[in-house]
């Protein structure tokens, strides 16, 4: 009998298991899907290295870790500069200096600021995401940037969506088009999935087993269940269904260089993609070595249970589900819950990192 079984080999469930391995602990891992490293998961093709579930950026303030990911693999300096796309124009992101410059042919603080006040809508209290920008930045800016790539993405007016989602976006006054404020950024050079293989070494890991088609069996294999997948199918739905959006990828190759850089949104509504992803432009040290591109489109799509969940849609009546099962899993003997499914939260990976190790550390106590 292992000490734990451990559903999921995403990144929850691959830190936690790398933790109470390397103190002694028998663990197995199994995961649905034929390959670790969840919706990280990153794959070479003809030297590229392809972010197989779309982009993912490494970024972090937290110093431990940091430390932590970098015993498993050695990151590259890049830092993440999308660009937008709307009607053919292309506009520096996130909104900073130059973007409204590019808009509006400001060129200081000074002048962007008086700008932003003239054309702000003011709303002392605002209620959804749309009130929320047009506080901020006014109509065209949202219009330009925001409107239409939200209802894509969400396939719900953004009046119908809560502002925690567009508060993540930062709006500079400055040239600084970094979109994160973090300390520490980069890519893996050799992939995501090579710091994967590091973290489950020593580990039993089963793929293409689905926990739910013969769950007596696995939990009759270990003392401690770590679960990671969605917490309303472990529970049976018993409360209902929680809702996410999933998203589809479509890949394409070609020689040469196809749109100059990593990620270009595109932000009209009538254009069905949010966004074109170039898989080399996240390891420019190989650029010049590189002959060919490999590009996605990436489509957001609705969910349903034979989707892979991305994005959970945390507003009140999903949030109030969510509680109910909370409640349920605090009470379960011998099961820890974990991860962005199980906790069905919106989480970057520095974070799910940092909640792993501290479930981790608790348990080992």
């Amino acid at each position: 009998m292992y000490d734990y079984l451990i559903v999921g080999a995403g990144l929850f469930g691959s830190v936690f298991a790398h933790e109470v391995r390397r103190k002694g602990n028998s663990v197995l891992v199994i995961d649905k899907r034929p390959h670790i490293a969840g919706n990280c998961f990153t794959e070479n093709r003809n030297g590229i290295d392809v972010h197989v579930y779309g982009p993912h950026i490494f970024h972090t303030s937290d110093e431990k870790v940091w430390k932590f990911v970098n015993q498993f693999t050695e990151f590259n300096s890049f830092v993440y500069r999308p660009k937008v796309n709307n009607r053919g124009r292309i506009f520096s992101f996130p909104i900073n200096l130059m973007t409204l410059h590019q808009l509006w042919d400001v060129s200081t603080p000074g002048d962007a600021f008086r700008k932003l006040d003239e054309v702000r809508i003011p709303c002392e209290n605002p209620r959804n995401l749309e009130e929320w920008i047009l506080s901020q930045v006014g109509r065209e800016v949202y219009e330009t940037f925001i409107r239409g790539y939200t209802v894509k993405q969400w396939k719900r007016d953004p009046r119908n969506l809560p502002a925690s989602i567009i508060k993540r976006l930062p709006i500079r006054l400055t040239y600084n088009d970094n979109y994160f404020d973090d300390t520490y950024q980069g890519i893996p050079k050799n992939g995501y999935t090579e710091i994967f293989k590091g973290l489950l070494e020593g580990c039993d890991v089963a793929l293409g087993e689905d926990y739910f088609a013969n769950r007596s069996k696995w939990d009759s294999m270990a003392k401690r269940v770590i679960y990671t997948g969605k917490i309303d199918e472990y529970f049976d739905y018993a409360h209902g269904e929680l809702e996410y959006r999933s998203l589809r990828f479509e890949n394409f190759e070609q020689s040469g260089d196809f749109q100059g850089n990593a990620v270009v949104n595109y932000t009209e509504e009538s254009v069905p993609y949010t966004r074109i992803t170039e898989h080399k432009h996240f390891t420019p040290e190989r650029l010049g070595k590189l002959s060919n591109t490999i590009y996605t489109k990436e489509y957001p799509t609705e969910w349903n249970r034979n989707e892979t969940p991305f994005y959970p849609i945390g507003d009140e009546k999903n949030n109030e589900i969510y509680r109910k099962y909370r409640e349920i899993a605090d009470e379960t003997p011998n099961v820890i819950f974990g991860g962005r499914l199980s906790e069905y939260k919106y989480y970057d990976m520095h974070q799910v990192i940092g909640s792993a190790l501290q479930k981790s550390r608790r348990e080992l106590v």
